[in-house]
Order: structure tokens, then C-alpha cells, then sequence
């Protein structure tokens, strides 16, 4: 039976159903299970969290046991209190915080959630459902903001990170070609899930700096069905997630895996995929190599898209992340030095930048955010961070 009572009355036992409040406001990544830890029951109890929702038929019930006549009534679950979808566009540094949060919190979320995929268990996929909702948020209140948090990843936690940052830019395409509702929210779990099959392939090999030998390079191959046996077993029955997971290393000319599919036997969601994941796995950096720029990647990938990626997607996805992406070194016709923070309706040509050093002096100078769209400045092209040597983190506030 569920049943709704005061934070105050939790204890040790209970099986909790729902969690009042926002996913990002408790700090889980589930919103439903056993509590047995008694540092889970004071981090709840310190919360803020006002009421939750427990199950008495899957834990212990409250220590004050009603007569009959006083026996409680069944209510319904705590609706979660959302953000509402159309969120206020806001400025990147106002964004930043909360993009932040969202960033730890996902880290969490998917290590577990793809730990438990490599010991083989059934992984619980609607506990991370609140995750995609929050990233379709922060997307929808600024884009840029969370984008060049969730690039930024270590070699050690690119797996997951990279689901991470290939959901909000999925969601983010996703917005671009007119997506809404389910078919969005889909589109972004099929992102976060694309490369849970990677937990079956041996870390010696997913890490590995040097070249794989063919037989490697097969176990590598797998992984998509692997992913796929996955989330079956999850018994996840929308066909957007298990169609992406299983095909977003097909290719628009037949010579991608697993299945050869071409042209239009290849679904839009997969083609989406296709792209997202390469862009990120471009601009990171990994055991084998270092990553590219965010403008040095649209780049490569514009040069070899022709039979590797949908045409009318990629073009799509550059607008949705800017010739410049945020995270992109350019230098402008004045000789500043400048890091992309945002993208300006009124061209892709006029990011909103952050400057903060001289060529001409050589030497840093006070940071301001200009937004070229108004400016009498202009892009001059872009720069190789890694000659100048520069930290963009530190210059971008994360």
C-alpha cells in the first residue's frame, strides 16, 4: 500500500516509492528504492525534501500501528514538481550553475546505471528518466552552458560522459528539426543509452592508447548489439532508444556496422545519433588521442560527411551548435583571442564570445562577453588551443 507521510516520520526499512520534489533537489539518482544505509537516511532527512511516498508492502510501514477503526487511507504517489518545459531563455552565466549540478548528478547517474549494465544485471532505465528531463531544461534555458560542461570529460569517465553530452545534443538536434513531447524525451534517453553495450566490452580494450588488432576491433563492432540485448532485457519497449543503440554506426553509404543499413533504411532518429556521437567523440579527449576543437571538428566532419552522415542532419546539427560551437578558440579582427560561451539568432557567423587576450600586446586582458551579432567586431578564424596553451575552463567559469 503507498502511502504519503512527513519526511520526519522516514526510517530505516521503508521502501520509498516516490521523492517529493525535483531529481535535482534529493540526492539520489533513484527516486525509488529500499532504504537500508543509515548516511542515505540522514542525507534525506537533511534534504529538504518535505514528504515522500513509501510502499508498506515492499518495506516497513510507520512505527505508529493505527487501530482498525484509524487504519490510513491509500493516496496517490507525489506528482514530481518539474520544471515547466518552456523555460525562460536565459544567459549563459545564469545557466552555469545549474548546469553544473546537473553535470555531477548525471555523472553519478550513469556510472551506476552502466555499472550495473557491466555485472550483468538488469539495469533499472526509468530511474535516470528525471535525468533527461532536467538536461531537456538546461538545453531549453541555455544551451551553451551545459554543452561546454559535459564536453569537458576525462579520459577515465568518457564512457559516461559521453552518453551524457551525446544526450543534450541530441536533445538539443532534436529542438532544431521541430521534436516535442515523448518523441523528444525518447530521442534523449536513446542518447544517454546509445553505448551501454560498451559495458560488455573488456576495459583493456575500451581503454586500450594503441591500435586494436582486428580481433579487438570485432569485440569493439559488437557493442551496439550488445546494447541493444541490454535494454531488452530492461524491457525498454520504445523503439527510439533500442533503434539508436543498435544503429548509430551506420552509415549513409552502406560501409557502417552492424547491419549495413543505407540511405533511408536508416531511421532519423539513428542519423541523429550518428552525428552526435561523432562530434563528441571528436572533441574529447582519449587514450589514443587528444580531442579536437569544437570548430576544428564541424569542420573535419564537414569534409567527410558525404556518404558518412545524412546531409540535411549535419547541416541541421551545425546550425543547432554554430559554425563556432561553443568551447571554440577564435581570433577576432581586433586580435583578441575570444572562447565561444553561446550561439545569436541572427547568424551562425556572430557567437556570443568571451574575450580574453591580446595578440597585439601578447598578453591577457580584462574579460568581456561580447555578442558579435552587435558588435562592430568580427570572427577572423579559429585557433589551435593547444599552441596557445591556454586553460578554456578557467576562462569560461567552469
Amino acid at each position: 500500500m503507498l502511502k504519503t507521510i512527513p519526511i520526519k516520520q522516514l526510517r530505516l526499512g521503508m521502501f520509498i516509492q516516490t521523492l517529493g520534489g525535483r531529481w535535482m533537489d534529493h540526492p539520489f539518482w533513484r527516486s525509488s528504492f529500499k532504504l537500508t544505509n543509515a548516511e542515505d537516511l540522514n542525507a534525506l532527512l537533511q534534504s529538504g525534501v518535505p514528504e515522500i511516498v513509501i510502499d508498506t508492502d515492499k518495506g516497513v510501514d510507520i512505527e505508529i500501528i493505527p487501530t482498525p477503526a484509524e487504519k490510513p487511507t491509500p493516496v496517490e504517489p507525489i506528482a514530481p514538481k518539474v520544471t515547466s518545459p518552456l523555460d525562460p531563455r536565459i544567459s549563459y552565466e545564469q545557466e552555469l550553475a545549474q548546469a553544473k549540478q546537473i553535470q555531477g548528478k548525471a555523472k553519478v547517474a550513469v556510472t551506476n546505471l552502466f555499472n550495473e549494465a557491466r555485472m550483468g544485471g538488469a539495469i533499472e532505465v526509468s530511474a535516470v528518466a528525471p535525468l533527461v528531463d532536467e538536461i531537456n531544461h538546461s538545453i531549453e534555458r541555455n544551451s551553451g552552458a551545459l554543452l561546454s560542461i559535459v564536453r569537458l570529460k576525462t579520459i577515465d569517465d568518457y564512457t559516461y560522459m559521453h552518453s551524457v553530452a551525446v544526450c543534450a545534443l541530441m536533445i538539443s538536434l532534436g529542438k532544431r528539426l521541430g521534436l516535442v513531447g515523448e518523441e523528444l524525451h525518447q530521442v534523449g534517453m536513446a542518447g544517454l543509452l546509445h553505448d551501454v553495450g560498451k559495458m560488455g566490452i573488456p576495459m583493456e580494450v575500451l581503454n586500450k592508447p594503441g591500435k586494436l588488432t582486428n580481433n579487438e576491433f570485432t569485440v569493439v563492432q559488437n557493442h551496439p548489439m550488445k546494447g541493444w540485448e541490454i535494454l531488452k532485457k530492461a524491457q525498454v519497449t520504445d523503439p527510439i532508444p533500442l533503434d539508436v543503440c543498435l544503429h548509430h554506426h551506420e552509415k549513409m553509404d552502406g560501409s557502417g556496422y552492424p547491419e549495413r543499413l543505407s540511405g533511408a533504411a536508416i531511421s532519423l532518429h539513428a542519423r541523429m545519433g550518428a552525428v552526435c556521437d561523432v562530434y563528441d567523440a571528436l572533441t574529447s579527449d582519449r587514450p589514443y588521442k587528444q580531442g579536437w576543437d569544437p570548430g576544428e571538428a564541424i569542420k573535419r566532419m564537414a569534409e567527410f560527411r558525404v556518404g558518412h552522415f545524412d546531409e540535411s542532419i549535419f547541416q541541421a546539427f551545425v546550425k543547432t551548435i554554430g559554425i563556432y560551437p561553443t568551447g571554440s578558440l577564435i581570433r577576432l579582427k581586433t586580435g583578441r583571442l575570444a572562447v565561444v560561451i553561446d550561439q545569436t539568432d541572427k547568424s551562425l557567423l556572430t557567437p556570443k564570445v568571451k574575450v580574453f587576450f591580446s595578440t597585439k600586446s601578447n598578453g591577457p586582458i580584462k574579460m568581456e562577453v561580447i555578442d558579435l551579432s552587435r558588435s562592430q567586431d568580427a570572427v577572423e578564424g579559429l585557433e589551435d588551443v593547444r599552441v596557445w596553451g591556454f586553460d578554456l575552463k578557467k576562462v569560461m567559469g567552469i
